[in-house]
C-alpha cells in the first residue's frame, strides 16, 4: 500500500526531530487511538503476527500520549564533518551525526532501549538518588535477595554494569566491538569505610589544606562517604591485584587493544597515599614559595624558576648549610636556575639527599626535615604498591591491553600521580600501556597536564592521558570548608568546561607536534566532543593514528559512542562488572556523581523515543541486532 502524506505534512518543522517522528506516525497510522486490528482480524492472523500486532498496538497507545515538544524547543540537527576519510586523504570528511537514531542504537533490541528510557528517567529524579540506599535495602527486605537481584539485572544493574564476572561480560563486550565500540573492562566491587571504623583508623595528615591542630589530622568525617580501598592488611591488596589480573586477561581475550581500569587504593594502603601526598605537596608549595620570594609569583609552573645562588643564600639565612648547587647538578640549565620538575627529581634521590629535603614548619617558625615521618615501613609500601602495579603493567603487555589507572580524592591524587609516573617512566618508553586520569575541575588540572607532559618530553616516554572532569565535587567542598583550606574545585560547570578544553587543547598540540602523547576523551558532554572533532580536523589528526580516543560510561550516551565508532574513531565504554550485591555501591556513586547529566538527559531520552517510534513506523518493533 502507497502512503500519502498530505502537504501539509511535508511543510512541517523537520529540524524538530519529536515533531518530524511525530509526522511519521501520524502518516502511517491516521487514527491516534483504536488498533487497525479488530478481534476478528487478530484470530485470523498467524499467532506470531497477532501477538506482534498487540504490541504495536499497546506501544502506539503508549507513543501517542507523548505530544512532540515545540520547535523552539528542540536542538539543531548535529553533523560533523571531522575531515579527512580514516586514510590520510582529505576531501568530503568524515560525517558524524549525533541525532541518526538508527545508527546509535543499532546495537540494541527494543526492549533495551525501553530499559534505557525507564532507567534514565528514574535516575533524573533527585529523591530516588538521595534515597537509593534506603529504597533498595527495603526492596530487599521486600523481595527477597534472590528477586531484587533480579529485578536489578532487568533494569539499574543490566543498564549500567556488563555481568557478574569475566565470562558473562564477555557476549555484550563482543557484541559493541561488532558495531564498533571497545570496552574498558572494571571490576567495580567496592570497599567503603564505615563511620566507627574511620574513627579507629589513624590517618596521618592532610595533602589538601593546611596542618591547623588537632582537626587537621582527623579525617574520621571526610571518609565516611569515600569510595576508596581501604583495608586491615598487605593480603587483602595482593587479593585485589589477583582480581585486577584477572580482568587484565578478561580485557586481552574478549577484544584486541582494550583498557583495563585500576585504582590505586586498591593496591596500597589509603593511609600511606595520605601521608605521601602531603609530603609531595609541602615539597610543592616550598618551590611556589620559594619562587614567589624570587620575583616568580604568577608565572606559568613551567615558567616558575629559582636562581640557585638566590635559593642558597635565603636557606643559609635559615640555618641550613647543605650545598644546594651541587645536589642540582644536573637540573640546572646554563643561567644556574631549575624549574619544579628539577626541584621534584630531589624526591627521586631521597635516600641520598634526605638532609637537603627540608620545609619550613610555620608554627616553630624554622625549617624542618621533609622526611621525618617518611621512614622504613613507609619506604616499604611504596615499594609493595610499585610491585604490584609492575605485576599488573607486565601482565597487560602480554595481554595487548593498556591500563587505565583512576584518579580519586585530591587528599590521596598526589601520591597516586607520583606512582602512576614512576610506571610510565617504565612502560611507555615505545608504546602508551599505563594512562593517568587528570580530573579537569581541579584548579590546578592544566599545571599538572602541562608538568607531566614536559617530564614526558624530557626523559623520552608517551604521555599517555585520560581526561575527565571529575567525581568527587561535593565532598572535596565540604572537606575543604570543614578544614579551612581553599576549595580545589573550580567554582562552577563553565570554568571546569573552560579547564577541559584548555587541558584537552594542550595535549592535542603536543600530539600534534611530536607524535609522542595520547588522551582519551572521556565525556559525556556532546559539545566537547565535537571541539575534540573540530580540533583533530585543524591539526590533520586521523581516527586511524590511535592517538585520540572517546570514551563514555555503558549505559549512557550511545548516541555518542556508537556513531563514533561506526566512522573509524576509537571509541570505549566504561565497562563495570561484578557480584549484583557487591557491585551496588559503585552504582549508588555513579548515580549521584553524575545527578546533574542525569536531570539533563532530556535529549538522549527524546533520541530513545525517537528511535521506537521510527521502529514502530517501520515495522521493525521486534529487531534483533545481528553481529
Amino acid at each position: 500500500m502507497q502512503i500519502q502524506i498530505p502537504e501539509q505534512v511535508l511543510t512541517r518543522d523537520k529540524n524538530s526531530q519529536a515533531t518530524y517522528a511525530w509526522v511519521l506516525l501520524r502518516a502511517v497510522q491516521p487514527e491516534p487511538c483504536p488498533t487497525p486490528y479488530t478481534s476478528q482480524t487478530l484470530l485470523m492472523l498467524p499467532a506470531a503476527a497477532a501477538a506482534r500486532a498487540r504490541a504495536q498496538a499497546l506501544l502506539w497507545r503508549t507513543l501517542s500520549s507523548r505530544r512532540p515538544r515545540p520547535a523552539a524547543a528542540s536542538q539543531a540537527h548535529t553533523q560533523v564533518d571531522v575531515g579527512g576519510d580514516g586514510t590520510g586523504r582529505t576531501g568530503e570528511g568524515i560525517r558524524v551525526d549525533f541525532e541518526q537514531t538508527r545508527e546509535a542504537y543499532k546495537s540494541k533490541d527494543s526492549l533495551e532501549i525501553l530499559r534505557s528510557l525507564l532507567v534514565l528517567k528514574m535516575c533524573s529524579y533527585d529523591f530516588l538518588v538521595d534515597k537509593n540506599e534506603e529504597i533498595m535495602d527495603f526492596g530487599k527486605k521486600v523481595l527477597g535477595q534472590k528477586a531484587f537481584d533480579q529485578l536489578m539485572k532487568m533494569t539499574f544493574y543490566g543498564q549500567f554494569v556488563a555481568g557478574e564476572d569475566h565470562k558473562a561480560i564477555k557476549p555484550l563486550i563482543r557484541k559493541n566491538l561488532a558495531f564498533g565500540v571497545g570496552s574498558v573492562l572494571d571490576y567495580s566491587v567496592e570497599e567503603d569505610i564505615s563511620q566507627g571504623d574511620a574513627q579507629q583508623t589513624p590517618m596521618h595528615s592532610s595533602a589538601s589544606g593546611p596542618q591547623t591542630g588537632g582537626k587537621g589530622n582527623d579525617y574520621s568525617e571526610e571518609f565516611g562517604e569515600s569510595h576508596t580501598y581501604f583495608h586491615a592488611d598487605e593480603s587483602k591488596c595482593d587479593q585485589h591485584m589477583e582480581t585486577f589480573i584477572k580482568c587484565i586477561q578478561a580485557s586481552g581475550g574478549s577484544s584486541m587493544d582494550g583498557f583495563s581500569a585500576i585504582k590505586m587504593t586498591a593496591l596500597g594502603r589509603p593511609q600511606f597515599l595520605l601521608q605521601f601526598s602531603e609530603l609531595l605537596v609541602k615539597w610543592r608549595r616550598f618551590f611556589h614559595f620559594l619562587a614567589s620570594k624570587q620575583g616568580g609569583d604568577g608565572a606559568d609552573v613551567l615558567e616558575q624558576r629559582l636562581d640557585l645562588t638566590q635559593l642558597q643564600d635565603f636557606l643559609n639565612r635559615l640555618g641550613e648549610r647543605g650545598d644546594v648547587c651541587n645536589a642540582f647538578a644536573a637540573g640546572r640549565d646554563a643561567s644556574g636556575s631549575i624549574d619544579l620538575l628539577d626541584w621534584n627529581s630531589l624526591l627521586d634521590d631521597r635516600a641520598n639527599l634526605s638532609e637537603m629535603l627540608l620545609v619550613p614548619n610555620v608554627q616553630l617558625g624554622k625549617l624542618e626535615p621533609l622526611l621525618k615521618d617518611f621512614a622504613a615501613e613507609e619506604e616499604g609500601q611504596m615499594r609493595r604498591i610499585l610491585q604490584r602495579m609492575d605485576v599488573l603493567a607486565k601482565h597487560a603487555v602480554e595481554n595487548g591491553v593498556r591500563l587505565m589507572v583512576d584518579a580519586e580524592q585530591t587528599y590521596l591524587q598526589p601520591a597516586i600521580s607520583r606512582l602512576t609516573l614512576e610506571m610510565q617512566k617504565v612502560y611507555n618508553k615505545d608504546k602508551p600501556v599505563i594512562f593517568n586520569t587528570y580530573q579537569c575541575y581541579l584548579k590546578e588540572a592544566y599545571d599538572n597536564v602541562t608538568l607531566d607532559v614536559e617530564l614526558s618530553r624530557r626523559e623520552g616516554w608517551h604521555f599517555a592521558a585520560k581526561l575527565v572532569r571529575g567525581a568527587y565535587m561535593h565532598q572535596e567542598r565540604k572537606r575543604a570548608l570543614e578544614l579551612g583550606y581553599e576549595d580545589p574545585i573550580n567554582p562552577d560547570y563553565e570554568s571546569t568546561n573552560t579547564m577541559y578544553h584548555r587541558c584537552l587543547d594542550y595535549v592535542l598540540d603536543e600530539i600534534a607536534l611530536n607524535r609522542n602523547a595520547n588522551v582519551m576523551v572521556a565525556s559525556h558532554n556532546e559539545n566537547t566532543v565535537k571541539h575534540t572533532l573540530m580540533r583533530m580536523n585543524t591539526l590533520a589528526l586521523l581516527p586511524s593514528d590511535n592517538k585520540v580516543f572517546f570514551g563514555q560510561l555503558l549505559g549512557m550516551c550511545d548516541q555518542i559512542s556508537f556513531p563514533l565508532g561506526q566512522a573509524g574513531f576509537p571509541v570505549y565504554k566504561y565497562v563495570p562488572y561484578g557480584p549484583v550485591s557487591e557491585v551496588m555501591p559503585y552504582l549508588t556513586r555513579r548515580a549521584q556523581e553524575n545527578r546533574g547529566f542525569m536531570k539533563g538527559a532530556q535529549k538522549e531520552r527524546d533520541l530513545l523515543w525517537k528511535e521506537l517510534k521510527r521502529r514502530l513506523a517501520c515495522g521493525e518493533l521486534l529487531y534483533r541486532p545481528l553481529y
